[in-house]
């Protein structure tokens, strides 16, 4: 390959090692990694609090190109899924491509390639850029009045501290998602007290966290053929069942979801405490929450749910509306993400000076999930609208990465300088979407991070299967070259 074809990939994430890797696959060299932080891992770098663990199955949630027999549980823990992708990383020689502590500040579009400037200044030119930021990498810190002057510890939970524990302290947790179903699961039998702090209740599926027998592991380090058959039968189920129910594709499979969640919900025994953790909503509408754990946590004697809005934080505890004050050495924010920010504060400024934030005023739009009007050699993975569902993210990002692989191929082959999808085609796709996503779980009623600040639901909102068959390949009458000389 051509090493006068540069190719800068935006995140040292899970996505990102994977374009990293196959991009050297392909016969790419010249290519660089940016990441802001001084590590990779992504996501599950900066997760470390305790109970943190991955809601889709271990030997489901792995590359495509590296099946791993060791997965010590059906899910695997945070420090598991950090410890593989660094080992494949490693082993596939991709971190030398990676440059630390090089945060992606802006990128201008000029005389034919992309000019980008990071946190340690410019960086140069290049003709490809592809973006592999997640979705999960900006923190929502609430306003609430009085939180800077918290005597105690107060941190969200993607920037714990090494050194805490939680041992003995009174813990006030604020969310009720994931993070915190997992963290109050996990933590609550540590702390001296533990008060959740919950705005909505979640619908939880029971989610027991066996150990994977060293037996079994030793039957897939020695036959590579059952460790394939585990992970196909995974993906199918978590696709044809799962994310099919919640685009309202399998009827049958989403009754049993229902089903499984009012069984769950109604194990807790005070009928008051069951009400207030009963959502309002439909199941599904939200990301549903994976907890075998929580519902005995939060029922333990040292465990209390507040439903009450807080009104303030003070310098010993939080006040709620109902007057009440509670007194607290550490306050936990699993208040989630801004999913929608994507690669944003970055600048990105196409030919004529275009900058991707007017572009997306409105909204965020792609076509196809992976590349914009307007934005030549800009190619995403996990672009506006990508199945973001609980099923297997890598699933997602290798489908893809294979289709930018194609539109990436014809712009080193000389086929194209500077390709684009037209904007009849992106709004075709748009519209589609919109109209599809009606049918949805999602457009039912509740507020959730599916949902953008236009209320937009933003998530593939067909089946996963018409999603990898629309990225099999490029339909190139729906791209342009947008500097190809006008006839």
């Amino acid at each position: 390959m051509d090493t006068g074809f540069r190719i800068a990939v935006i995140g040292a994430g899970a996505s990102g090692i994977m374009a990293l890797i196959r991009l050297a696959e392909a016969g790419y060299e010249d290519v660089v990694c940016f990441e802001k932080a001084d590590d990779l891992g992504g996501t599950w770098r900066d997760n470390r609090y305790p109970g943190v663990a991955c809601d889709v199955p271990s030997h489901a949630y792995r590359y495509s190109f590296a099946p791993n027999p060791d997965w010590t549980h059906v899910w695997a823990t945070g420090e598991e899924l950090l410890a593989y992708f660094r080992e494949v990383a490693e082993r596939r020689d991709v971190v030398r491509r990676i440059r630390f502590g090089h945060e992606a500040l802006s990128a201008r579009f000029e005389d034919g390639r992309w000019r980008l400037e990071t946190s340690q200044g410019p960086q140069g030119a290049f003709d490809v850029v592809v973006t592999a930021t997640g979705v999960l990498h900006h923190p929502v810190v609430p306003e609430i009045e009085g939180l800077q002057d918290f005597r105690g510890r107060a941190f969200h939970t993607a920037r714990w501290p090494e050194d805490e524990t939680l041992e003995g302290k009174r813990v006030a947790v604020i969310g009720s998602g994931s993070t915190a179903t997992q963290l109050v699961g996990a933590a609550t039998g540590r702390t001296a007290r533990l008060s959740l702090f919950q705005r909505t209740a979640q619908w939880i599926l029971p989610l027991p966290n066996k150990e994977i027998p060293p037996e079994r592991r030793e039957e897939f380090r020695a036959d590579p053929e059952a460790l394939a058959a585990e992970y196909d039968k995974l993906n199918r189920r978590q696709v044809e069942l799962f994310a099919a129910a919640i685009v309202n594709e399998n009827p049958g499979a989403y009754a049993k979801l229902v089903e499984a969640c009012e069984a769950h919900v109604a194990t807790v025994a005070d009928p008051e405490l069951r009400a207030r953790l009963t959502p309002d909503y439909q199941v599904g509408c939200k990301r549903l929450v994976m907890s075998s754990e929580f519902y005995e946590a939060i029922q333990r004697p040292n465990a209390e749910l507040v439903v009450d809005p807080i009104r303030r934080i003070l310098p010993g505890g939080i006040e709620t509306e109902d007057g009440v004050v509670r007194e607290f050495d550490v306050i936990v924010l699993a208040t989630g993400f801004d999913t929608h920010r994507f690669f944003r504060p970055m600048r990105v400024e196409g030919p004529g000076g275009a900058t991707l934030d007017e572009a997306w005023a409105e909204a965020n739009r792609s076509y196809l999930t992976v590349a914009t009007p307007g934005f030549p050699n800009w190619f995403m993975i996990g672009g506006p609208s990508s199945p973001i569902g609980n099923f297997s993210w890598l699933m997602t990002a290798e489908t893809q990465f294979d289709y930018i692989l194609a539109l990436i191929g014809r712009v080193a082959r000389g086929e194209a300088r500077a390709l684009a999808p037209r904007a009849e085609a992106m709004d075709r796709f748009e519209a589609a979407a919109r109209e599809r996503v009606q049918d949805t779980v999602w457009a039912s009623g509740c507020r959730s991070w599916y949902i953008d600040r236009n209320g937009h639901v933003a998530s593939w909102p067909w089946t996963f299967e018409r999603f990898a068959d629309v990225l099999r390949a490029p339909d190139w009458r729906d791209f342009e070259d947008v500097l190809a000389p006008v006839e």
